[in-house]
């Protein structure tokens, strides 16, 4: 894809879009703010029938932060948004109420505390497991009074990251005709994610959790977006097939600055390699198009059914 066709889909390639944002400069914000998108994340998923592969679990890049989308309530729809450029957790009704917390430096169990009053206040009575999940050492939310960090600006950088690597996947799962996700944010995994699907049934995983099997009951090629953390210690972009077909880690991607992690089973691309460029949006459908194909013509996929033509 070249750069006037990146031009032409509306990618904006300027650096306010692709901000710089080392780990190091907010994990303590990082690590609360995944807190409180699990806290908001699980009661999307109790107020939500289950989706295949737990779609109804994930919030959604919106035009201001994060949001649950609409979601039903007796009688209701309500949604629930992480606004970052006012800074506050807002809730919408369709009786026309709303009400809102602010967005700054507090633990987790104040926000926990808080939330829940708004949500009472509000007429909605929902409860959520109060443990975390998919982290090391957790401790239940309204017990957690060591996260508490809110860094203004980096919490708007990484908005505007998720914006633009949205617009790029939004683009790249438009070429696809066979079975796809949405591009969803995870709070689980606090990461925003595309997958495809091959069509065909994936052998189930031995001694998986129920949510895994669920996850990867068919085969998949999944890209997604991850600010970083544990073994990775930089915002980086991802692509892994599953299950992995052989020759996937040999073939060959764009842009160069990917790499393939074996000790992860995925291709990453760091994020500050893609801001970097002239044309970050292009850099990143590529990597898109690439992994993708690394997936598919090894594992054989029927790809003239499934892709777009042209």
């Amino acid at each position: 894809m070249s750069t006037n066709v990146g031009q032409a889909r509306g990618w904006n390639d300027s650096p306010e879009c692709w901000p710089a944002l080392r780990l190091e400069d907010w994990e303590a914000t990082r690590a609360t703010l995944h807190m409180w998108t699990q806290i908001v994340g699980k009661v999307r998923l109790a107020l939500t029938p289950l989706v295949n592969h737990w779609w109804n679990v994930p919030l959604y890049v919106s035009a201001r932060g994060l949001t649950t989308s609409s979601m039903p309530y007796r009688d209701l729809v309500i949604e629930i948004e992480f606004d970052f450029l006012s800074h506050e957790l807002i809730l919408r009704k369709s009786d026309g109420n709303s009400a809102s917390i602010a967005l700054a430096p507090k633990s987790v169990a104040d926000f926990y505390g808080e939330f829940f009053a708004m949500l009472r206040a509000q007429g909605i009575d929902t409860k959520i497991w109060k443990m975390p999940v998919e982290i090391a050492d957790p401790v239940p939310f309204d017990q957690d009074r060591t996260h508490a960090s809110y860094n203004r600006e980096a919490v708007q950088k990484f908005w505007r990251i998720l914006a633009s690597s949205n617009a790029v996947f939004q683009d790249f799962r438009a070429l696809f005709i066979g079975k796809s996700s949405p591009v969803h944010f995870f709070w689980g995994s606090f990461d925003l994610a595309l997958t495809r699907f091959s069509g065909r049934r994936a052998p189930a995983k031995p001694g998986a959790d129920r949510i895994t099997q669920e996850a990867y009951s068919h085969e998949v090629s999944s890209v997604g977006f991850w600010p970083g953390s544990g073994n990775v210690k930089e915002a980086a972009y991802y692509s892994y097939a599953s299950p992995e077909p052989s020759g996937f880690a040999e073939y060959r991607v764009r842009p160069s600055a990917a790499s393939y992690r074996k000790d992860m089973g995925e291709f990453l691309l760091p994020y500050e390699s893609v801001r970097t460029l002239s044309d970050p949006g292009t850099a990143l459908f590529d990597f898109c198009q690439t992994t993708y194909e690394a997936a598919a013509v090894n594992a054989k996929w029927a790809r003239e059914e499934l892709e777009r033509a042209g």
